[in-house]
């Protein structure tokens, strides 16, 4: 997959995206003033658009397996930010709701990303960002969660 033309740069793409993704998760999950993990806030977001999603719509949105949005969910309940409520047309599914403190910590969460968002746009055009947001978007279409479908589909 390597760009053969003369007047490609070599960036090393992958250990850039690797140690930014890393320094970031580390860097929001040791502020003080964070209530909830960056997980907990992706699933609070979730349900600050559409309260009461199934748990599997919860994690296909946030590209998590049944194993991590059952953890992500169980975590999440423990500390009070969401409910867990059967379907009432499918006994076997599950629901998820945010609670009052829940949506205290959707409030903090957004203002925080707004925050760490300013930051990580500063010293960039609005161009430059639409393009590192085209191309970060374009590495789900190339690398499918699910490794098994043919990425030409």
């Amino acid at each position: 997959m390597r760009n053969k033309l003369p007047e490609a740069k070599h960036h090393r793409l992958i250990y850039l995206l690797s140690v930014a993704q890393r320094r970031l998760q580390r860097w929001m999950a040791a502020q003080p003033q964070n209530a909830v993990t960056p997980a907990q806030a992706g699933l609070l977001f979730i349900l600050g658009k559409q309260d009461g999603v199934l748990m599997g719509e919860a994690g296909a949105a946030l590209d998590l397996g049944p194993a991590g949005i059952s953890g992500l969910v169980d975590r999440s309940a423990a500390a009070k930010l969401i409910e867990r409520r059967a379907d009432r047309e499918d006994g076997r599914a599950w629901r998820v709701w945010l609670t009052p403190k829940g949506r205290t910590a959707l409030a903090q969460a957004k203002a925080d990303t707004a925050a760490i968002n300013a930051a990580l746009t500063e010293g960039f055009t609005s161009a430059e960002i639409d393009t590192v947001a085209r191309w970060l978007t374009s590495i789900q279409d190339k690398f499918p969660r699910d490794i098994t479908r043919d990425p030409e589909e």
